[in-house]
């Protein structure tokens, strides 16, 4: 009779049995009852531990397996070797690290574990992504083989830790143990992604000595460092003496031609290629295409493309994204979009780049229609998960002003990065809209997504902008210590740059010396916006400084520095060391010529900046619209009024330029100093220029000068009607008006409000003394103007006895009469400039803040006569330079 086995399972088995095999018999059919049966009790089997262990794990059971393990250790039963090896090799399966380090934790089990195990247990660490645990494995060996080595680089390089994985090689060599050629190719990778071409070399040497080179795997690894390194002359000696060359190889020596901007050498290997009987594939086409897109050559490239389809190759969604991503980087957006519709009608499907690469042409066009299409694209292909995408989106609405868009799209995004939360910061910021940005700021902390450097920034820009720099610089101060984010340069440059945009020059300046104080270095964007700053006859010091600054930190090789320094140069006073500056200057750019010529031209100097036009033109350098403004202008000063008119006529004649508001003020001032108003007049009507303010002033200044009544009641009429609300036309136009009045000229125009007939302007002067801005007012009632400044003034008035003042000039002044209201502020600030000094002061440096009167035009011209002394004053209207009794503006202003 068949016996019949019910086996049955300890109880350390836990809930997990096998249920029995039962297999049935005629005998066991209830018909044959009759018959005797009998059951003989087999011995039940004993399922070990290690046995338990090795099932729960082939079952996927993990929990179950820890609980055995705990259930083990407390019994203190020992596990085989070979069972710990097929835990381990579960826990990489499955990604448990936690049943890892349970097993970790028992290690010490085996009394003299193996390189074999302890490797094991260093490869689940590293594939469960812990190399840190993984390395202390690794440190604590005592003995490691090639397997181990292995390992330990192939853990680095699955995390792109390329210098540890050159490191860990001369730690291996060190340590006596040799790369086999599966080994090499992943530390030669290493080595050519963090540009160790050393190391790339010296596992050169060893593979020749080991007799390696033969392997084409390891000798192509070898060609890729000096390929990606840059070693062209390495990549292309190396690869002329390999035994065999695949596809493989001729890629990375067209790479090394590529990444040393040799594309038509490389284009020329293509062909070489082909005589070997290798056919270039997609990669190698890729290669060359990106190339020539990274060099700016997008042409070359699209030739390409054409070139590569008659070798039988097609396109794919990398060559289009790398052909799209170059036009864009170079500028070329509107043929980037037109690729990118073209790549569509190849029936081309687009990757998560390609669309980033689309919206972003869209965002830095404007174009919303074209950039919504392109949203419509992404949702339908189903790349609005891909958070680079919705990125570039909501930077693309942002910068289209369309900020609920932009809004949808940035609270669709389930996994925002710092990213996200920027573009959309930004975007508020730049629509001042501060108050979102910063509950946007303030939430991005709560959801534990730490604001970076540009989060910081983009802030403080906001605030700048909005012209709130109280609460920038607040962002400023806080973002160290409560953001845990040290500024940078940009951010210093953002709070100066925020001050002097808000006027606050004084502030923007100590700022510029705490920048330095703390240790951050200027740079060229630093000084851009600092020099501006400095253009005025009280920042001649300051320009000295930041100058200092620029030698320091060698950015005078910045071009546009020195372009900077000159025009600062110049309007701070010191035409001379703008001279210095230019000269010093290898290589010239237009704007170079005219920041030089520009500051001769407002020092009064016409011949200097009429020599260095015709030098100009003898180095066969263009003038654009400046110069040609400032040439007029230089004429004018010369009182060559033909020759002035001979430049105008070239500007469009010779130039094909269309004359500007510039160069039609330069022009009224042409005839205006020669004292031509009908030809001005007509010029005027000629141009047809009427609606201009600045045309009738540059007229009106003449009319002022040279004592025509009508024809500046004339001027008055025209600015009066284009400005009624500008004060100070309308102080003038006023005085005007009632001078015409009283000589019984007929008025036209509307006249000012007759409460406003008397209305004058305070004036103020500044000047600099002993690292000191001293302010005058007119009138100024201070102890120092009562009792010094006053009675000095008085006595130099009486000194100065010339009665030819006015020469017929119209009596029209934007500052109210000194009988009226006190002694001017520029007198002052003469008188302080003079005495508050222990010696007598070579050079006196003054600002106002309206145009000087002609009385006290004459007073500084006779003071810089008799004590010998130079007098710079910058009005409203013109840099007076005063030397030896006369001024640089020829007594027209």
């Amino acid at each position: 009779m068949e016996k019949l086995f019910i086996p049955s399972f300890p109880k350390t088995c836990l809930n997990y049995q096998i249920p029995a095999k039962v297999e049935t018999s005629p005998e066991s059919h209830p018909k044959s009852r009759k018959k005797n049966l009998s059951f003989v009790k087999k011995k039940q089997p004993i399922i070990t531990p290690d046995e338990q262990l090795d099932y729960l794990c082939r079952n996927g059971s993990l929990l179950e397996a820890e609980k055995a393990l705990d259930s083990m250790f407390q019994q203190g039963t020992k596990m085989k070797r070979s069972t710990y090896l097929n835990l381990l090799e579960s826990c990489i399966d499955s990604g448990s690290v936690h049943l890892g380090r349970i097993l970790h934790a028992r290690f010490d089990q085996f009394p003299q574990p193996d390189v074999f195990v302890e490797t094991k247990l260093l490869s689940m660490y590293a594939k469960c992504g812990c190399l840190v645990d993984a390395r202390k494995v690794f440190d604590s060996m005592r003995e490691r083989n090639l397997y181990t080595w292995s390992a330990m680089i192939g853990a680095y390089s699955r995390e792109h830790r390329w210098r540890e994985v050159s490191n860990l090689f001369r730690m291996m060599m060190e340590d006596g143990v040799l790369p086999d050629d599966f080994l090499f190719p992943k530390i030669l990778q290493g080595c050519a992604n963090c540009g160790d071409v050393e190391t790339g070399k010296l596992i050169h040497s060893v593979v020749v000595k080991l007799g390696m080179t033969s392997c084409l795997r390891v000798s192509n690894s070898i060609l890729a460092v000096y390929a990606k390194c840059g070693e062209l002359s390495l990549a292309t000696k190396f690869f002329r003496r390999m035994e065999e060359r695949d596809v493989v190889a001729w890629n990375s020596v067209l790479l090394a031609y590529c990444h040393n901007g040799k594309h038509e050498e490389a284009v020329d290997l293509v062909e070489e290629m082909e005589k070997e009987g290798i056919s270039p594939g997609l990669v190698t086409w890729n290669i060359l295409i990106g190339g020539y897109n990274q060099l700016g050559k997008c042409d070359a490239a699209i030739d390409l493309m054409q070139k590569m389809e008659s070798f039988g190759v097609t396109a794919d969604v990398f060559t289009w994204t790398a052909m799209i991503s170059g036009l864009i980087h170079n500028g070329k957006r509107y043929q980037a979009l037109d690729t990118f519709r073209k790549m569509f009608l190849a029936g081309v499907v687009p990757n998560g780049v390609t669309i980033m690469s689309a919206v972003s042409a869209c965002s830095c066009l404007k174009i919303l229609n074209l950039g919504s299409e392109v949203h419509s694209i992404a949702v339908k292909m189903g790349f609005m998960d891909d958070v680079l995408v919705g990125n570039s989106l909501v930077d693309m609405y942002s910068k289209c002003g369309k900020l609920e868009e932009a809004r949808k799209v940035f609270d669709s995004i389930k996994n925002k990065d710092v990213y996200t939360w920027n573009s959309m910061i930004t975007g508020y910021c730049q629509a001042e809209y501060c108050g979102k940005a910063y509950e946007l700021f303030t939430r991005m902390q709560e959801e534990n997504v730490k604001p970076n450097i540009i989060t910081w920034n983009t802030m403080i820009s906001g605030y700048i902008q909005n012209g709130d720099e109280g609460e920038a610089m607040d962002l400023f101060q806080r973002m160290e210590k409560d953001g845990n984010v040290q500024r940078n340069t940009a951010s210093w440059n953002l709070i100066i740059a925020g001050y002097i945009q808000n006027g606050k020059k004084d502030e923007a300046l100590e700022l510029f010396r705490k920048m330095q104080f703390s240790r951050f270095m200027p740079n060229s964007v630093t000084i851009l916006s600092l020099l501006p700053a400095s253009a005025n006859l009280l920042g001649a010091r300051m320009v000295r400084e930041i100058h200092g600054c620029v030698l320091r930190r060698n950015l005078d090789a910045v071009h546009a520095v020195k372009n900077a320094l000159i025009d600062t140069y110049a309007k701070s006073g010191d035409i001379g060391y703008a001279r210095t500056v230019f000269k010093g200057m290898k290589t010239k750019d237009i704007i170079t010529w005219n920041s030089l010529i520009g500051g001769y031209v407002l020092h009064g100097s016409y011949g200097p900046a009429l020599d260095l036009f015709d030098q100009m033109k003898t180095e066969e350098i263009k003038p654009n619209r400046g110069t040609l403004s400032s040439i007029i202008l230089a004429h004018g000063l010369m009182g060559n009024v033909e020759q002035g008119k001979k430049v105008f006529s070239s500007i469009a004649n010779d130039y094909h330029i269309i004359p500007a508001l510039e160069h039609c003020c330069a022009m009224v001032s042409l005839y205006g100093r020669s004292n031509r108003l009908e030809e001005a007049l007509q010029f005027i009507q000629e141009m047809n220029v009427q609606s201009e303010p600045p045309i009738w002033e540059s007229f009106l200044t003449a009319c002022r000068i040279h004592g025509d009544i009508d024809s500046a009641i004339h001027a008055a009429e025209h600015l009066f009607s284009l400005e009624p609300e500008n004060p100070v036309t309308e102080n003038l136009v006023s005085q005007i008006y009632a001078l015409g009045a009283r000589l019984g000229r007929s008025l036209e125009g509307k006249k000012p409000r007759k409460e406003k007939l008397l209305k004058k302007h305070l004036g103020q002067s500044w000047i600099e003394a002993r690292n000191l801005v001293h302010t005058f007012t007119t009138g100024d009632q201070s102890k120092l103007c009562t009792d010094v400044l006053y009675p000095w003034v008085e006595k130099l008035c009486r000194m100065d006895d010339r009665n030819d003042q006015y020469n017929g000039e119209l009596l029209i002044e934007e500052e109210g009469r000194e009988k009226t209201c006190g002694i001017h502020s520029e007198k002052f600030a003469m008188a302080f400039g003079l005495i508050s000094s222990s010696r007598e002061p070579k050079t006196i440096r003054i600002l106002k803040n309206l145009r000087m009167c002609r009385d006290c035009h004459n007073i500084a011209k006779y003071i810089s006569k008799r004590y010998s002394c130079e007098i710079l004053l910058e009005d409203t209207r013109c840099l007076h330079h005063f030397k030896n009794g006369d001024c640089s503006c020829k007594d027209y202003w």
